[in-house]
């Protein structure tokens, strides 16, 4: 019996001067764990006439991952952080009950010509967190967990899993795993993973029950303990999941909430621009779209 209980392709999904891969939400499965969206951003290359400016924009109830292969990304938010995320470090936003933040090209890159290529992740926040007061964490790559066996590289991107814990401050039972391989081998992971679990395969393949699956796919496991397959030589995956939440989670823009109320007051706080603003970011913001007043 295959513990494969659904493949999802990437879908082009337009976020401004870009397209993306939009993996998660999908309408077969809304949610993996706590993940609640997943872009696969690029590769998609800039000139020095082309930036990435992606404007002040308002998140509530759930938490931000970035997480970059290529390029740089200048990241301001309204709790005054100013930070360039870089390939292999990763940037955690927590809104709570509320933050805005904008990513852009740094101002040192921007005369030159870049690539840029990551992904971008949202956590839902637990019930009980969905309203805390907003944080910001920006975590080095050489500080997460990274280790090598029997050809495979491994590095814990978020969460705690197989004997490892990254210091990226997680709300919730998750774990986040890259494994890139040297060789063809199997993977055996039964009984070490929790929850839902899938698999993202960025670069190469992967082998399960007899059938190959490449790039830009999330397979969905059944069981996430017990996850076997083989994996190619020159692969590139992720494993992501944890425990789900009892409770639904409605998604709104880029509002996110157990509480249907908690988002129109989200969206009618921004259409009115009540939010905080950005320090040196504050002049332009992206605006709802066809917000609609109850």
């Amino acid at each position: 019996m295959s513990n494969i209980q659904l493949i999802i392709e990437e879908r082009a999904a337009d976020i401004g001067k870009f397209l993306v891969g939009r993996l998660l939400p999908f309408r077969q499965k809304r949610m993996i764990g706590p993940f609640i969206y997943l872009d696969h951003m690029g590769p998609v290359k800039l000139n020095a006439r082309e930036q990435m400016d992606i404007l002040p924009h308002p998140h509530i109830g759930l938490s931000t991952l970035t997480f970059l292969f290529e390029g740089s990304i200048m990241h301001r938010d309204t709790l005054g952080n100013a930070v360039e995320i870089r390939p292999g470090a990763v940037n955690w936003m927590t809104a709570g009950k509320g933050i805005v933040h904008s990513e852009r090209t740094p101002d040192h890159l921007r005369d030159s010509e870049l690539t840029m290529h990551g992904l971008q992740i949202w956590v839902a926040l637990p019930k009980e967190l969905e309203q805390m007061e907003p944080e910001f964490f920006h975590i080095e790559a050489q500080q997460l967990p990274a280790w090598e066996e029997e050809g495979l590289q491994w590095k814990l991107v978020a969460g705690e899993v197989l004997g490892h814990r990254s210091p990226v401050p997680v709300y919730s039972p998750l774990y986040m795993l890259e494994i890139k391989s040297s060789k063809r081998q199997t993977i055996n992971l039964e009984g070490k993973l929790f929850g839902e679990s899938g698999l993202y395969i960025l670069k190469g393949g992967i082998e399960s029950e007899g059938n190959r699956f490449g790039p830009k796919q999330i397979l969905v496991a059944k069981e996430a303990s017990l996850c076997e397959f083989i994996i190619e030589a020159d692969s590139t995956i992720y494993i992501f999941g944890g425990e789900p939440f009892p409770e639904e989670r409605f998604i709104d823009w880029n509002f996110v909430a157990t509480d249907k109320e908690l988002i129109q007051k989200a969206k009618e706080k921004w259409a009115a621009q009540e939010f905080e603003k950005i320090p040196g970011d504050e002049e332009e913001y992206v605006p709802y779209p066809s917000f609609r007043k109850k």
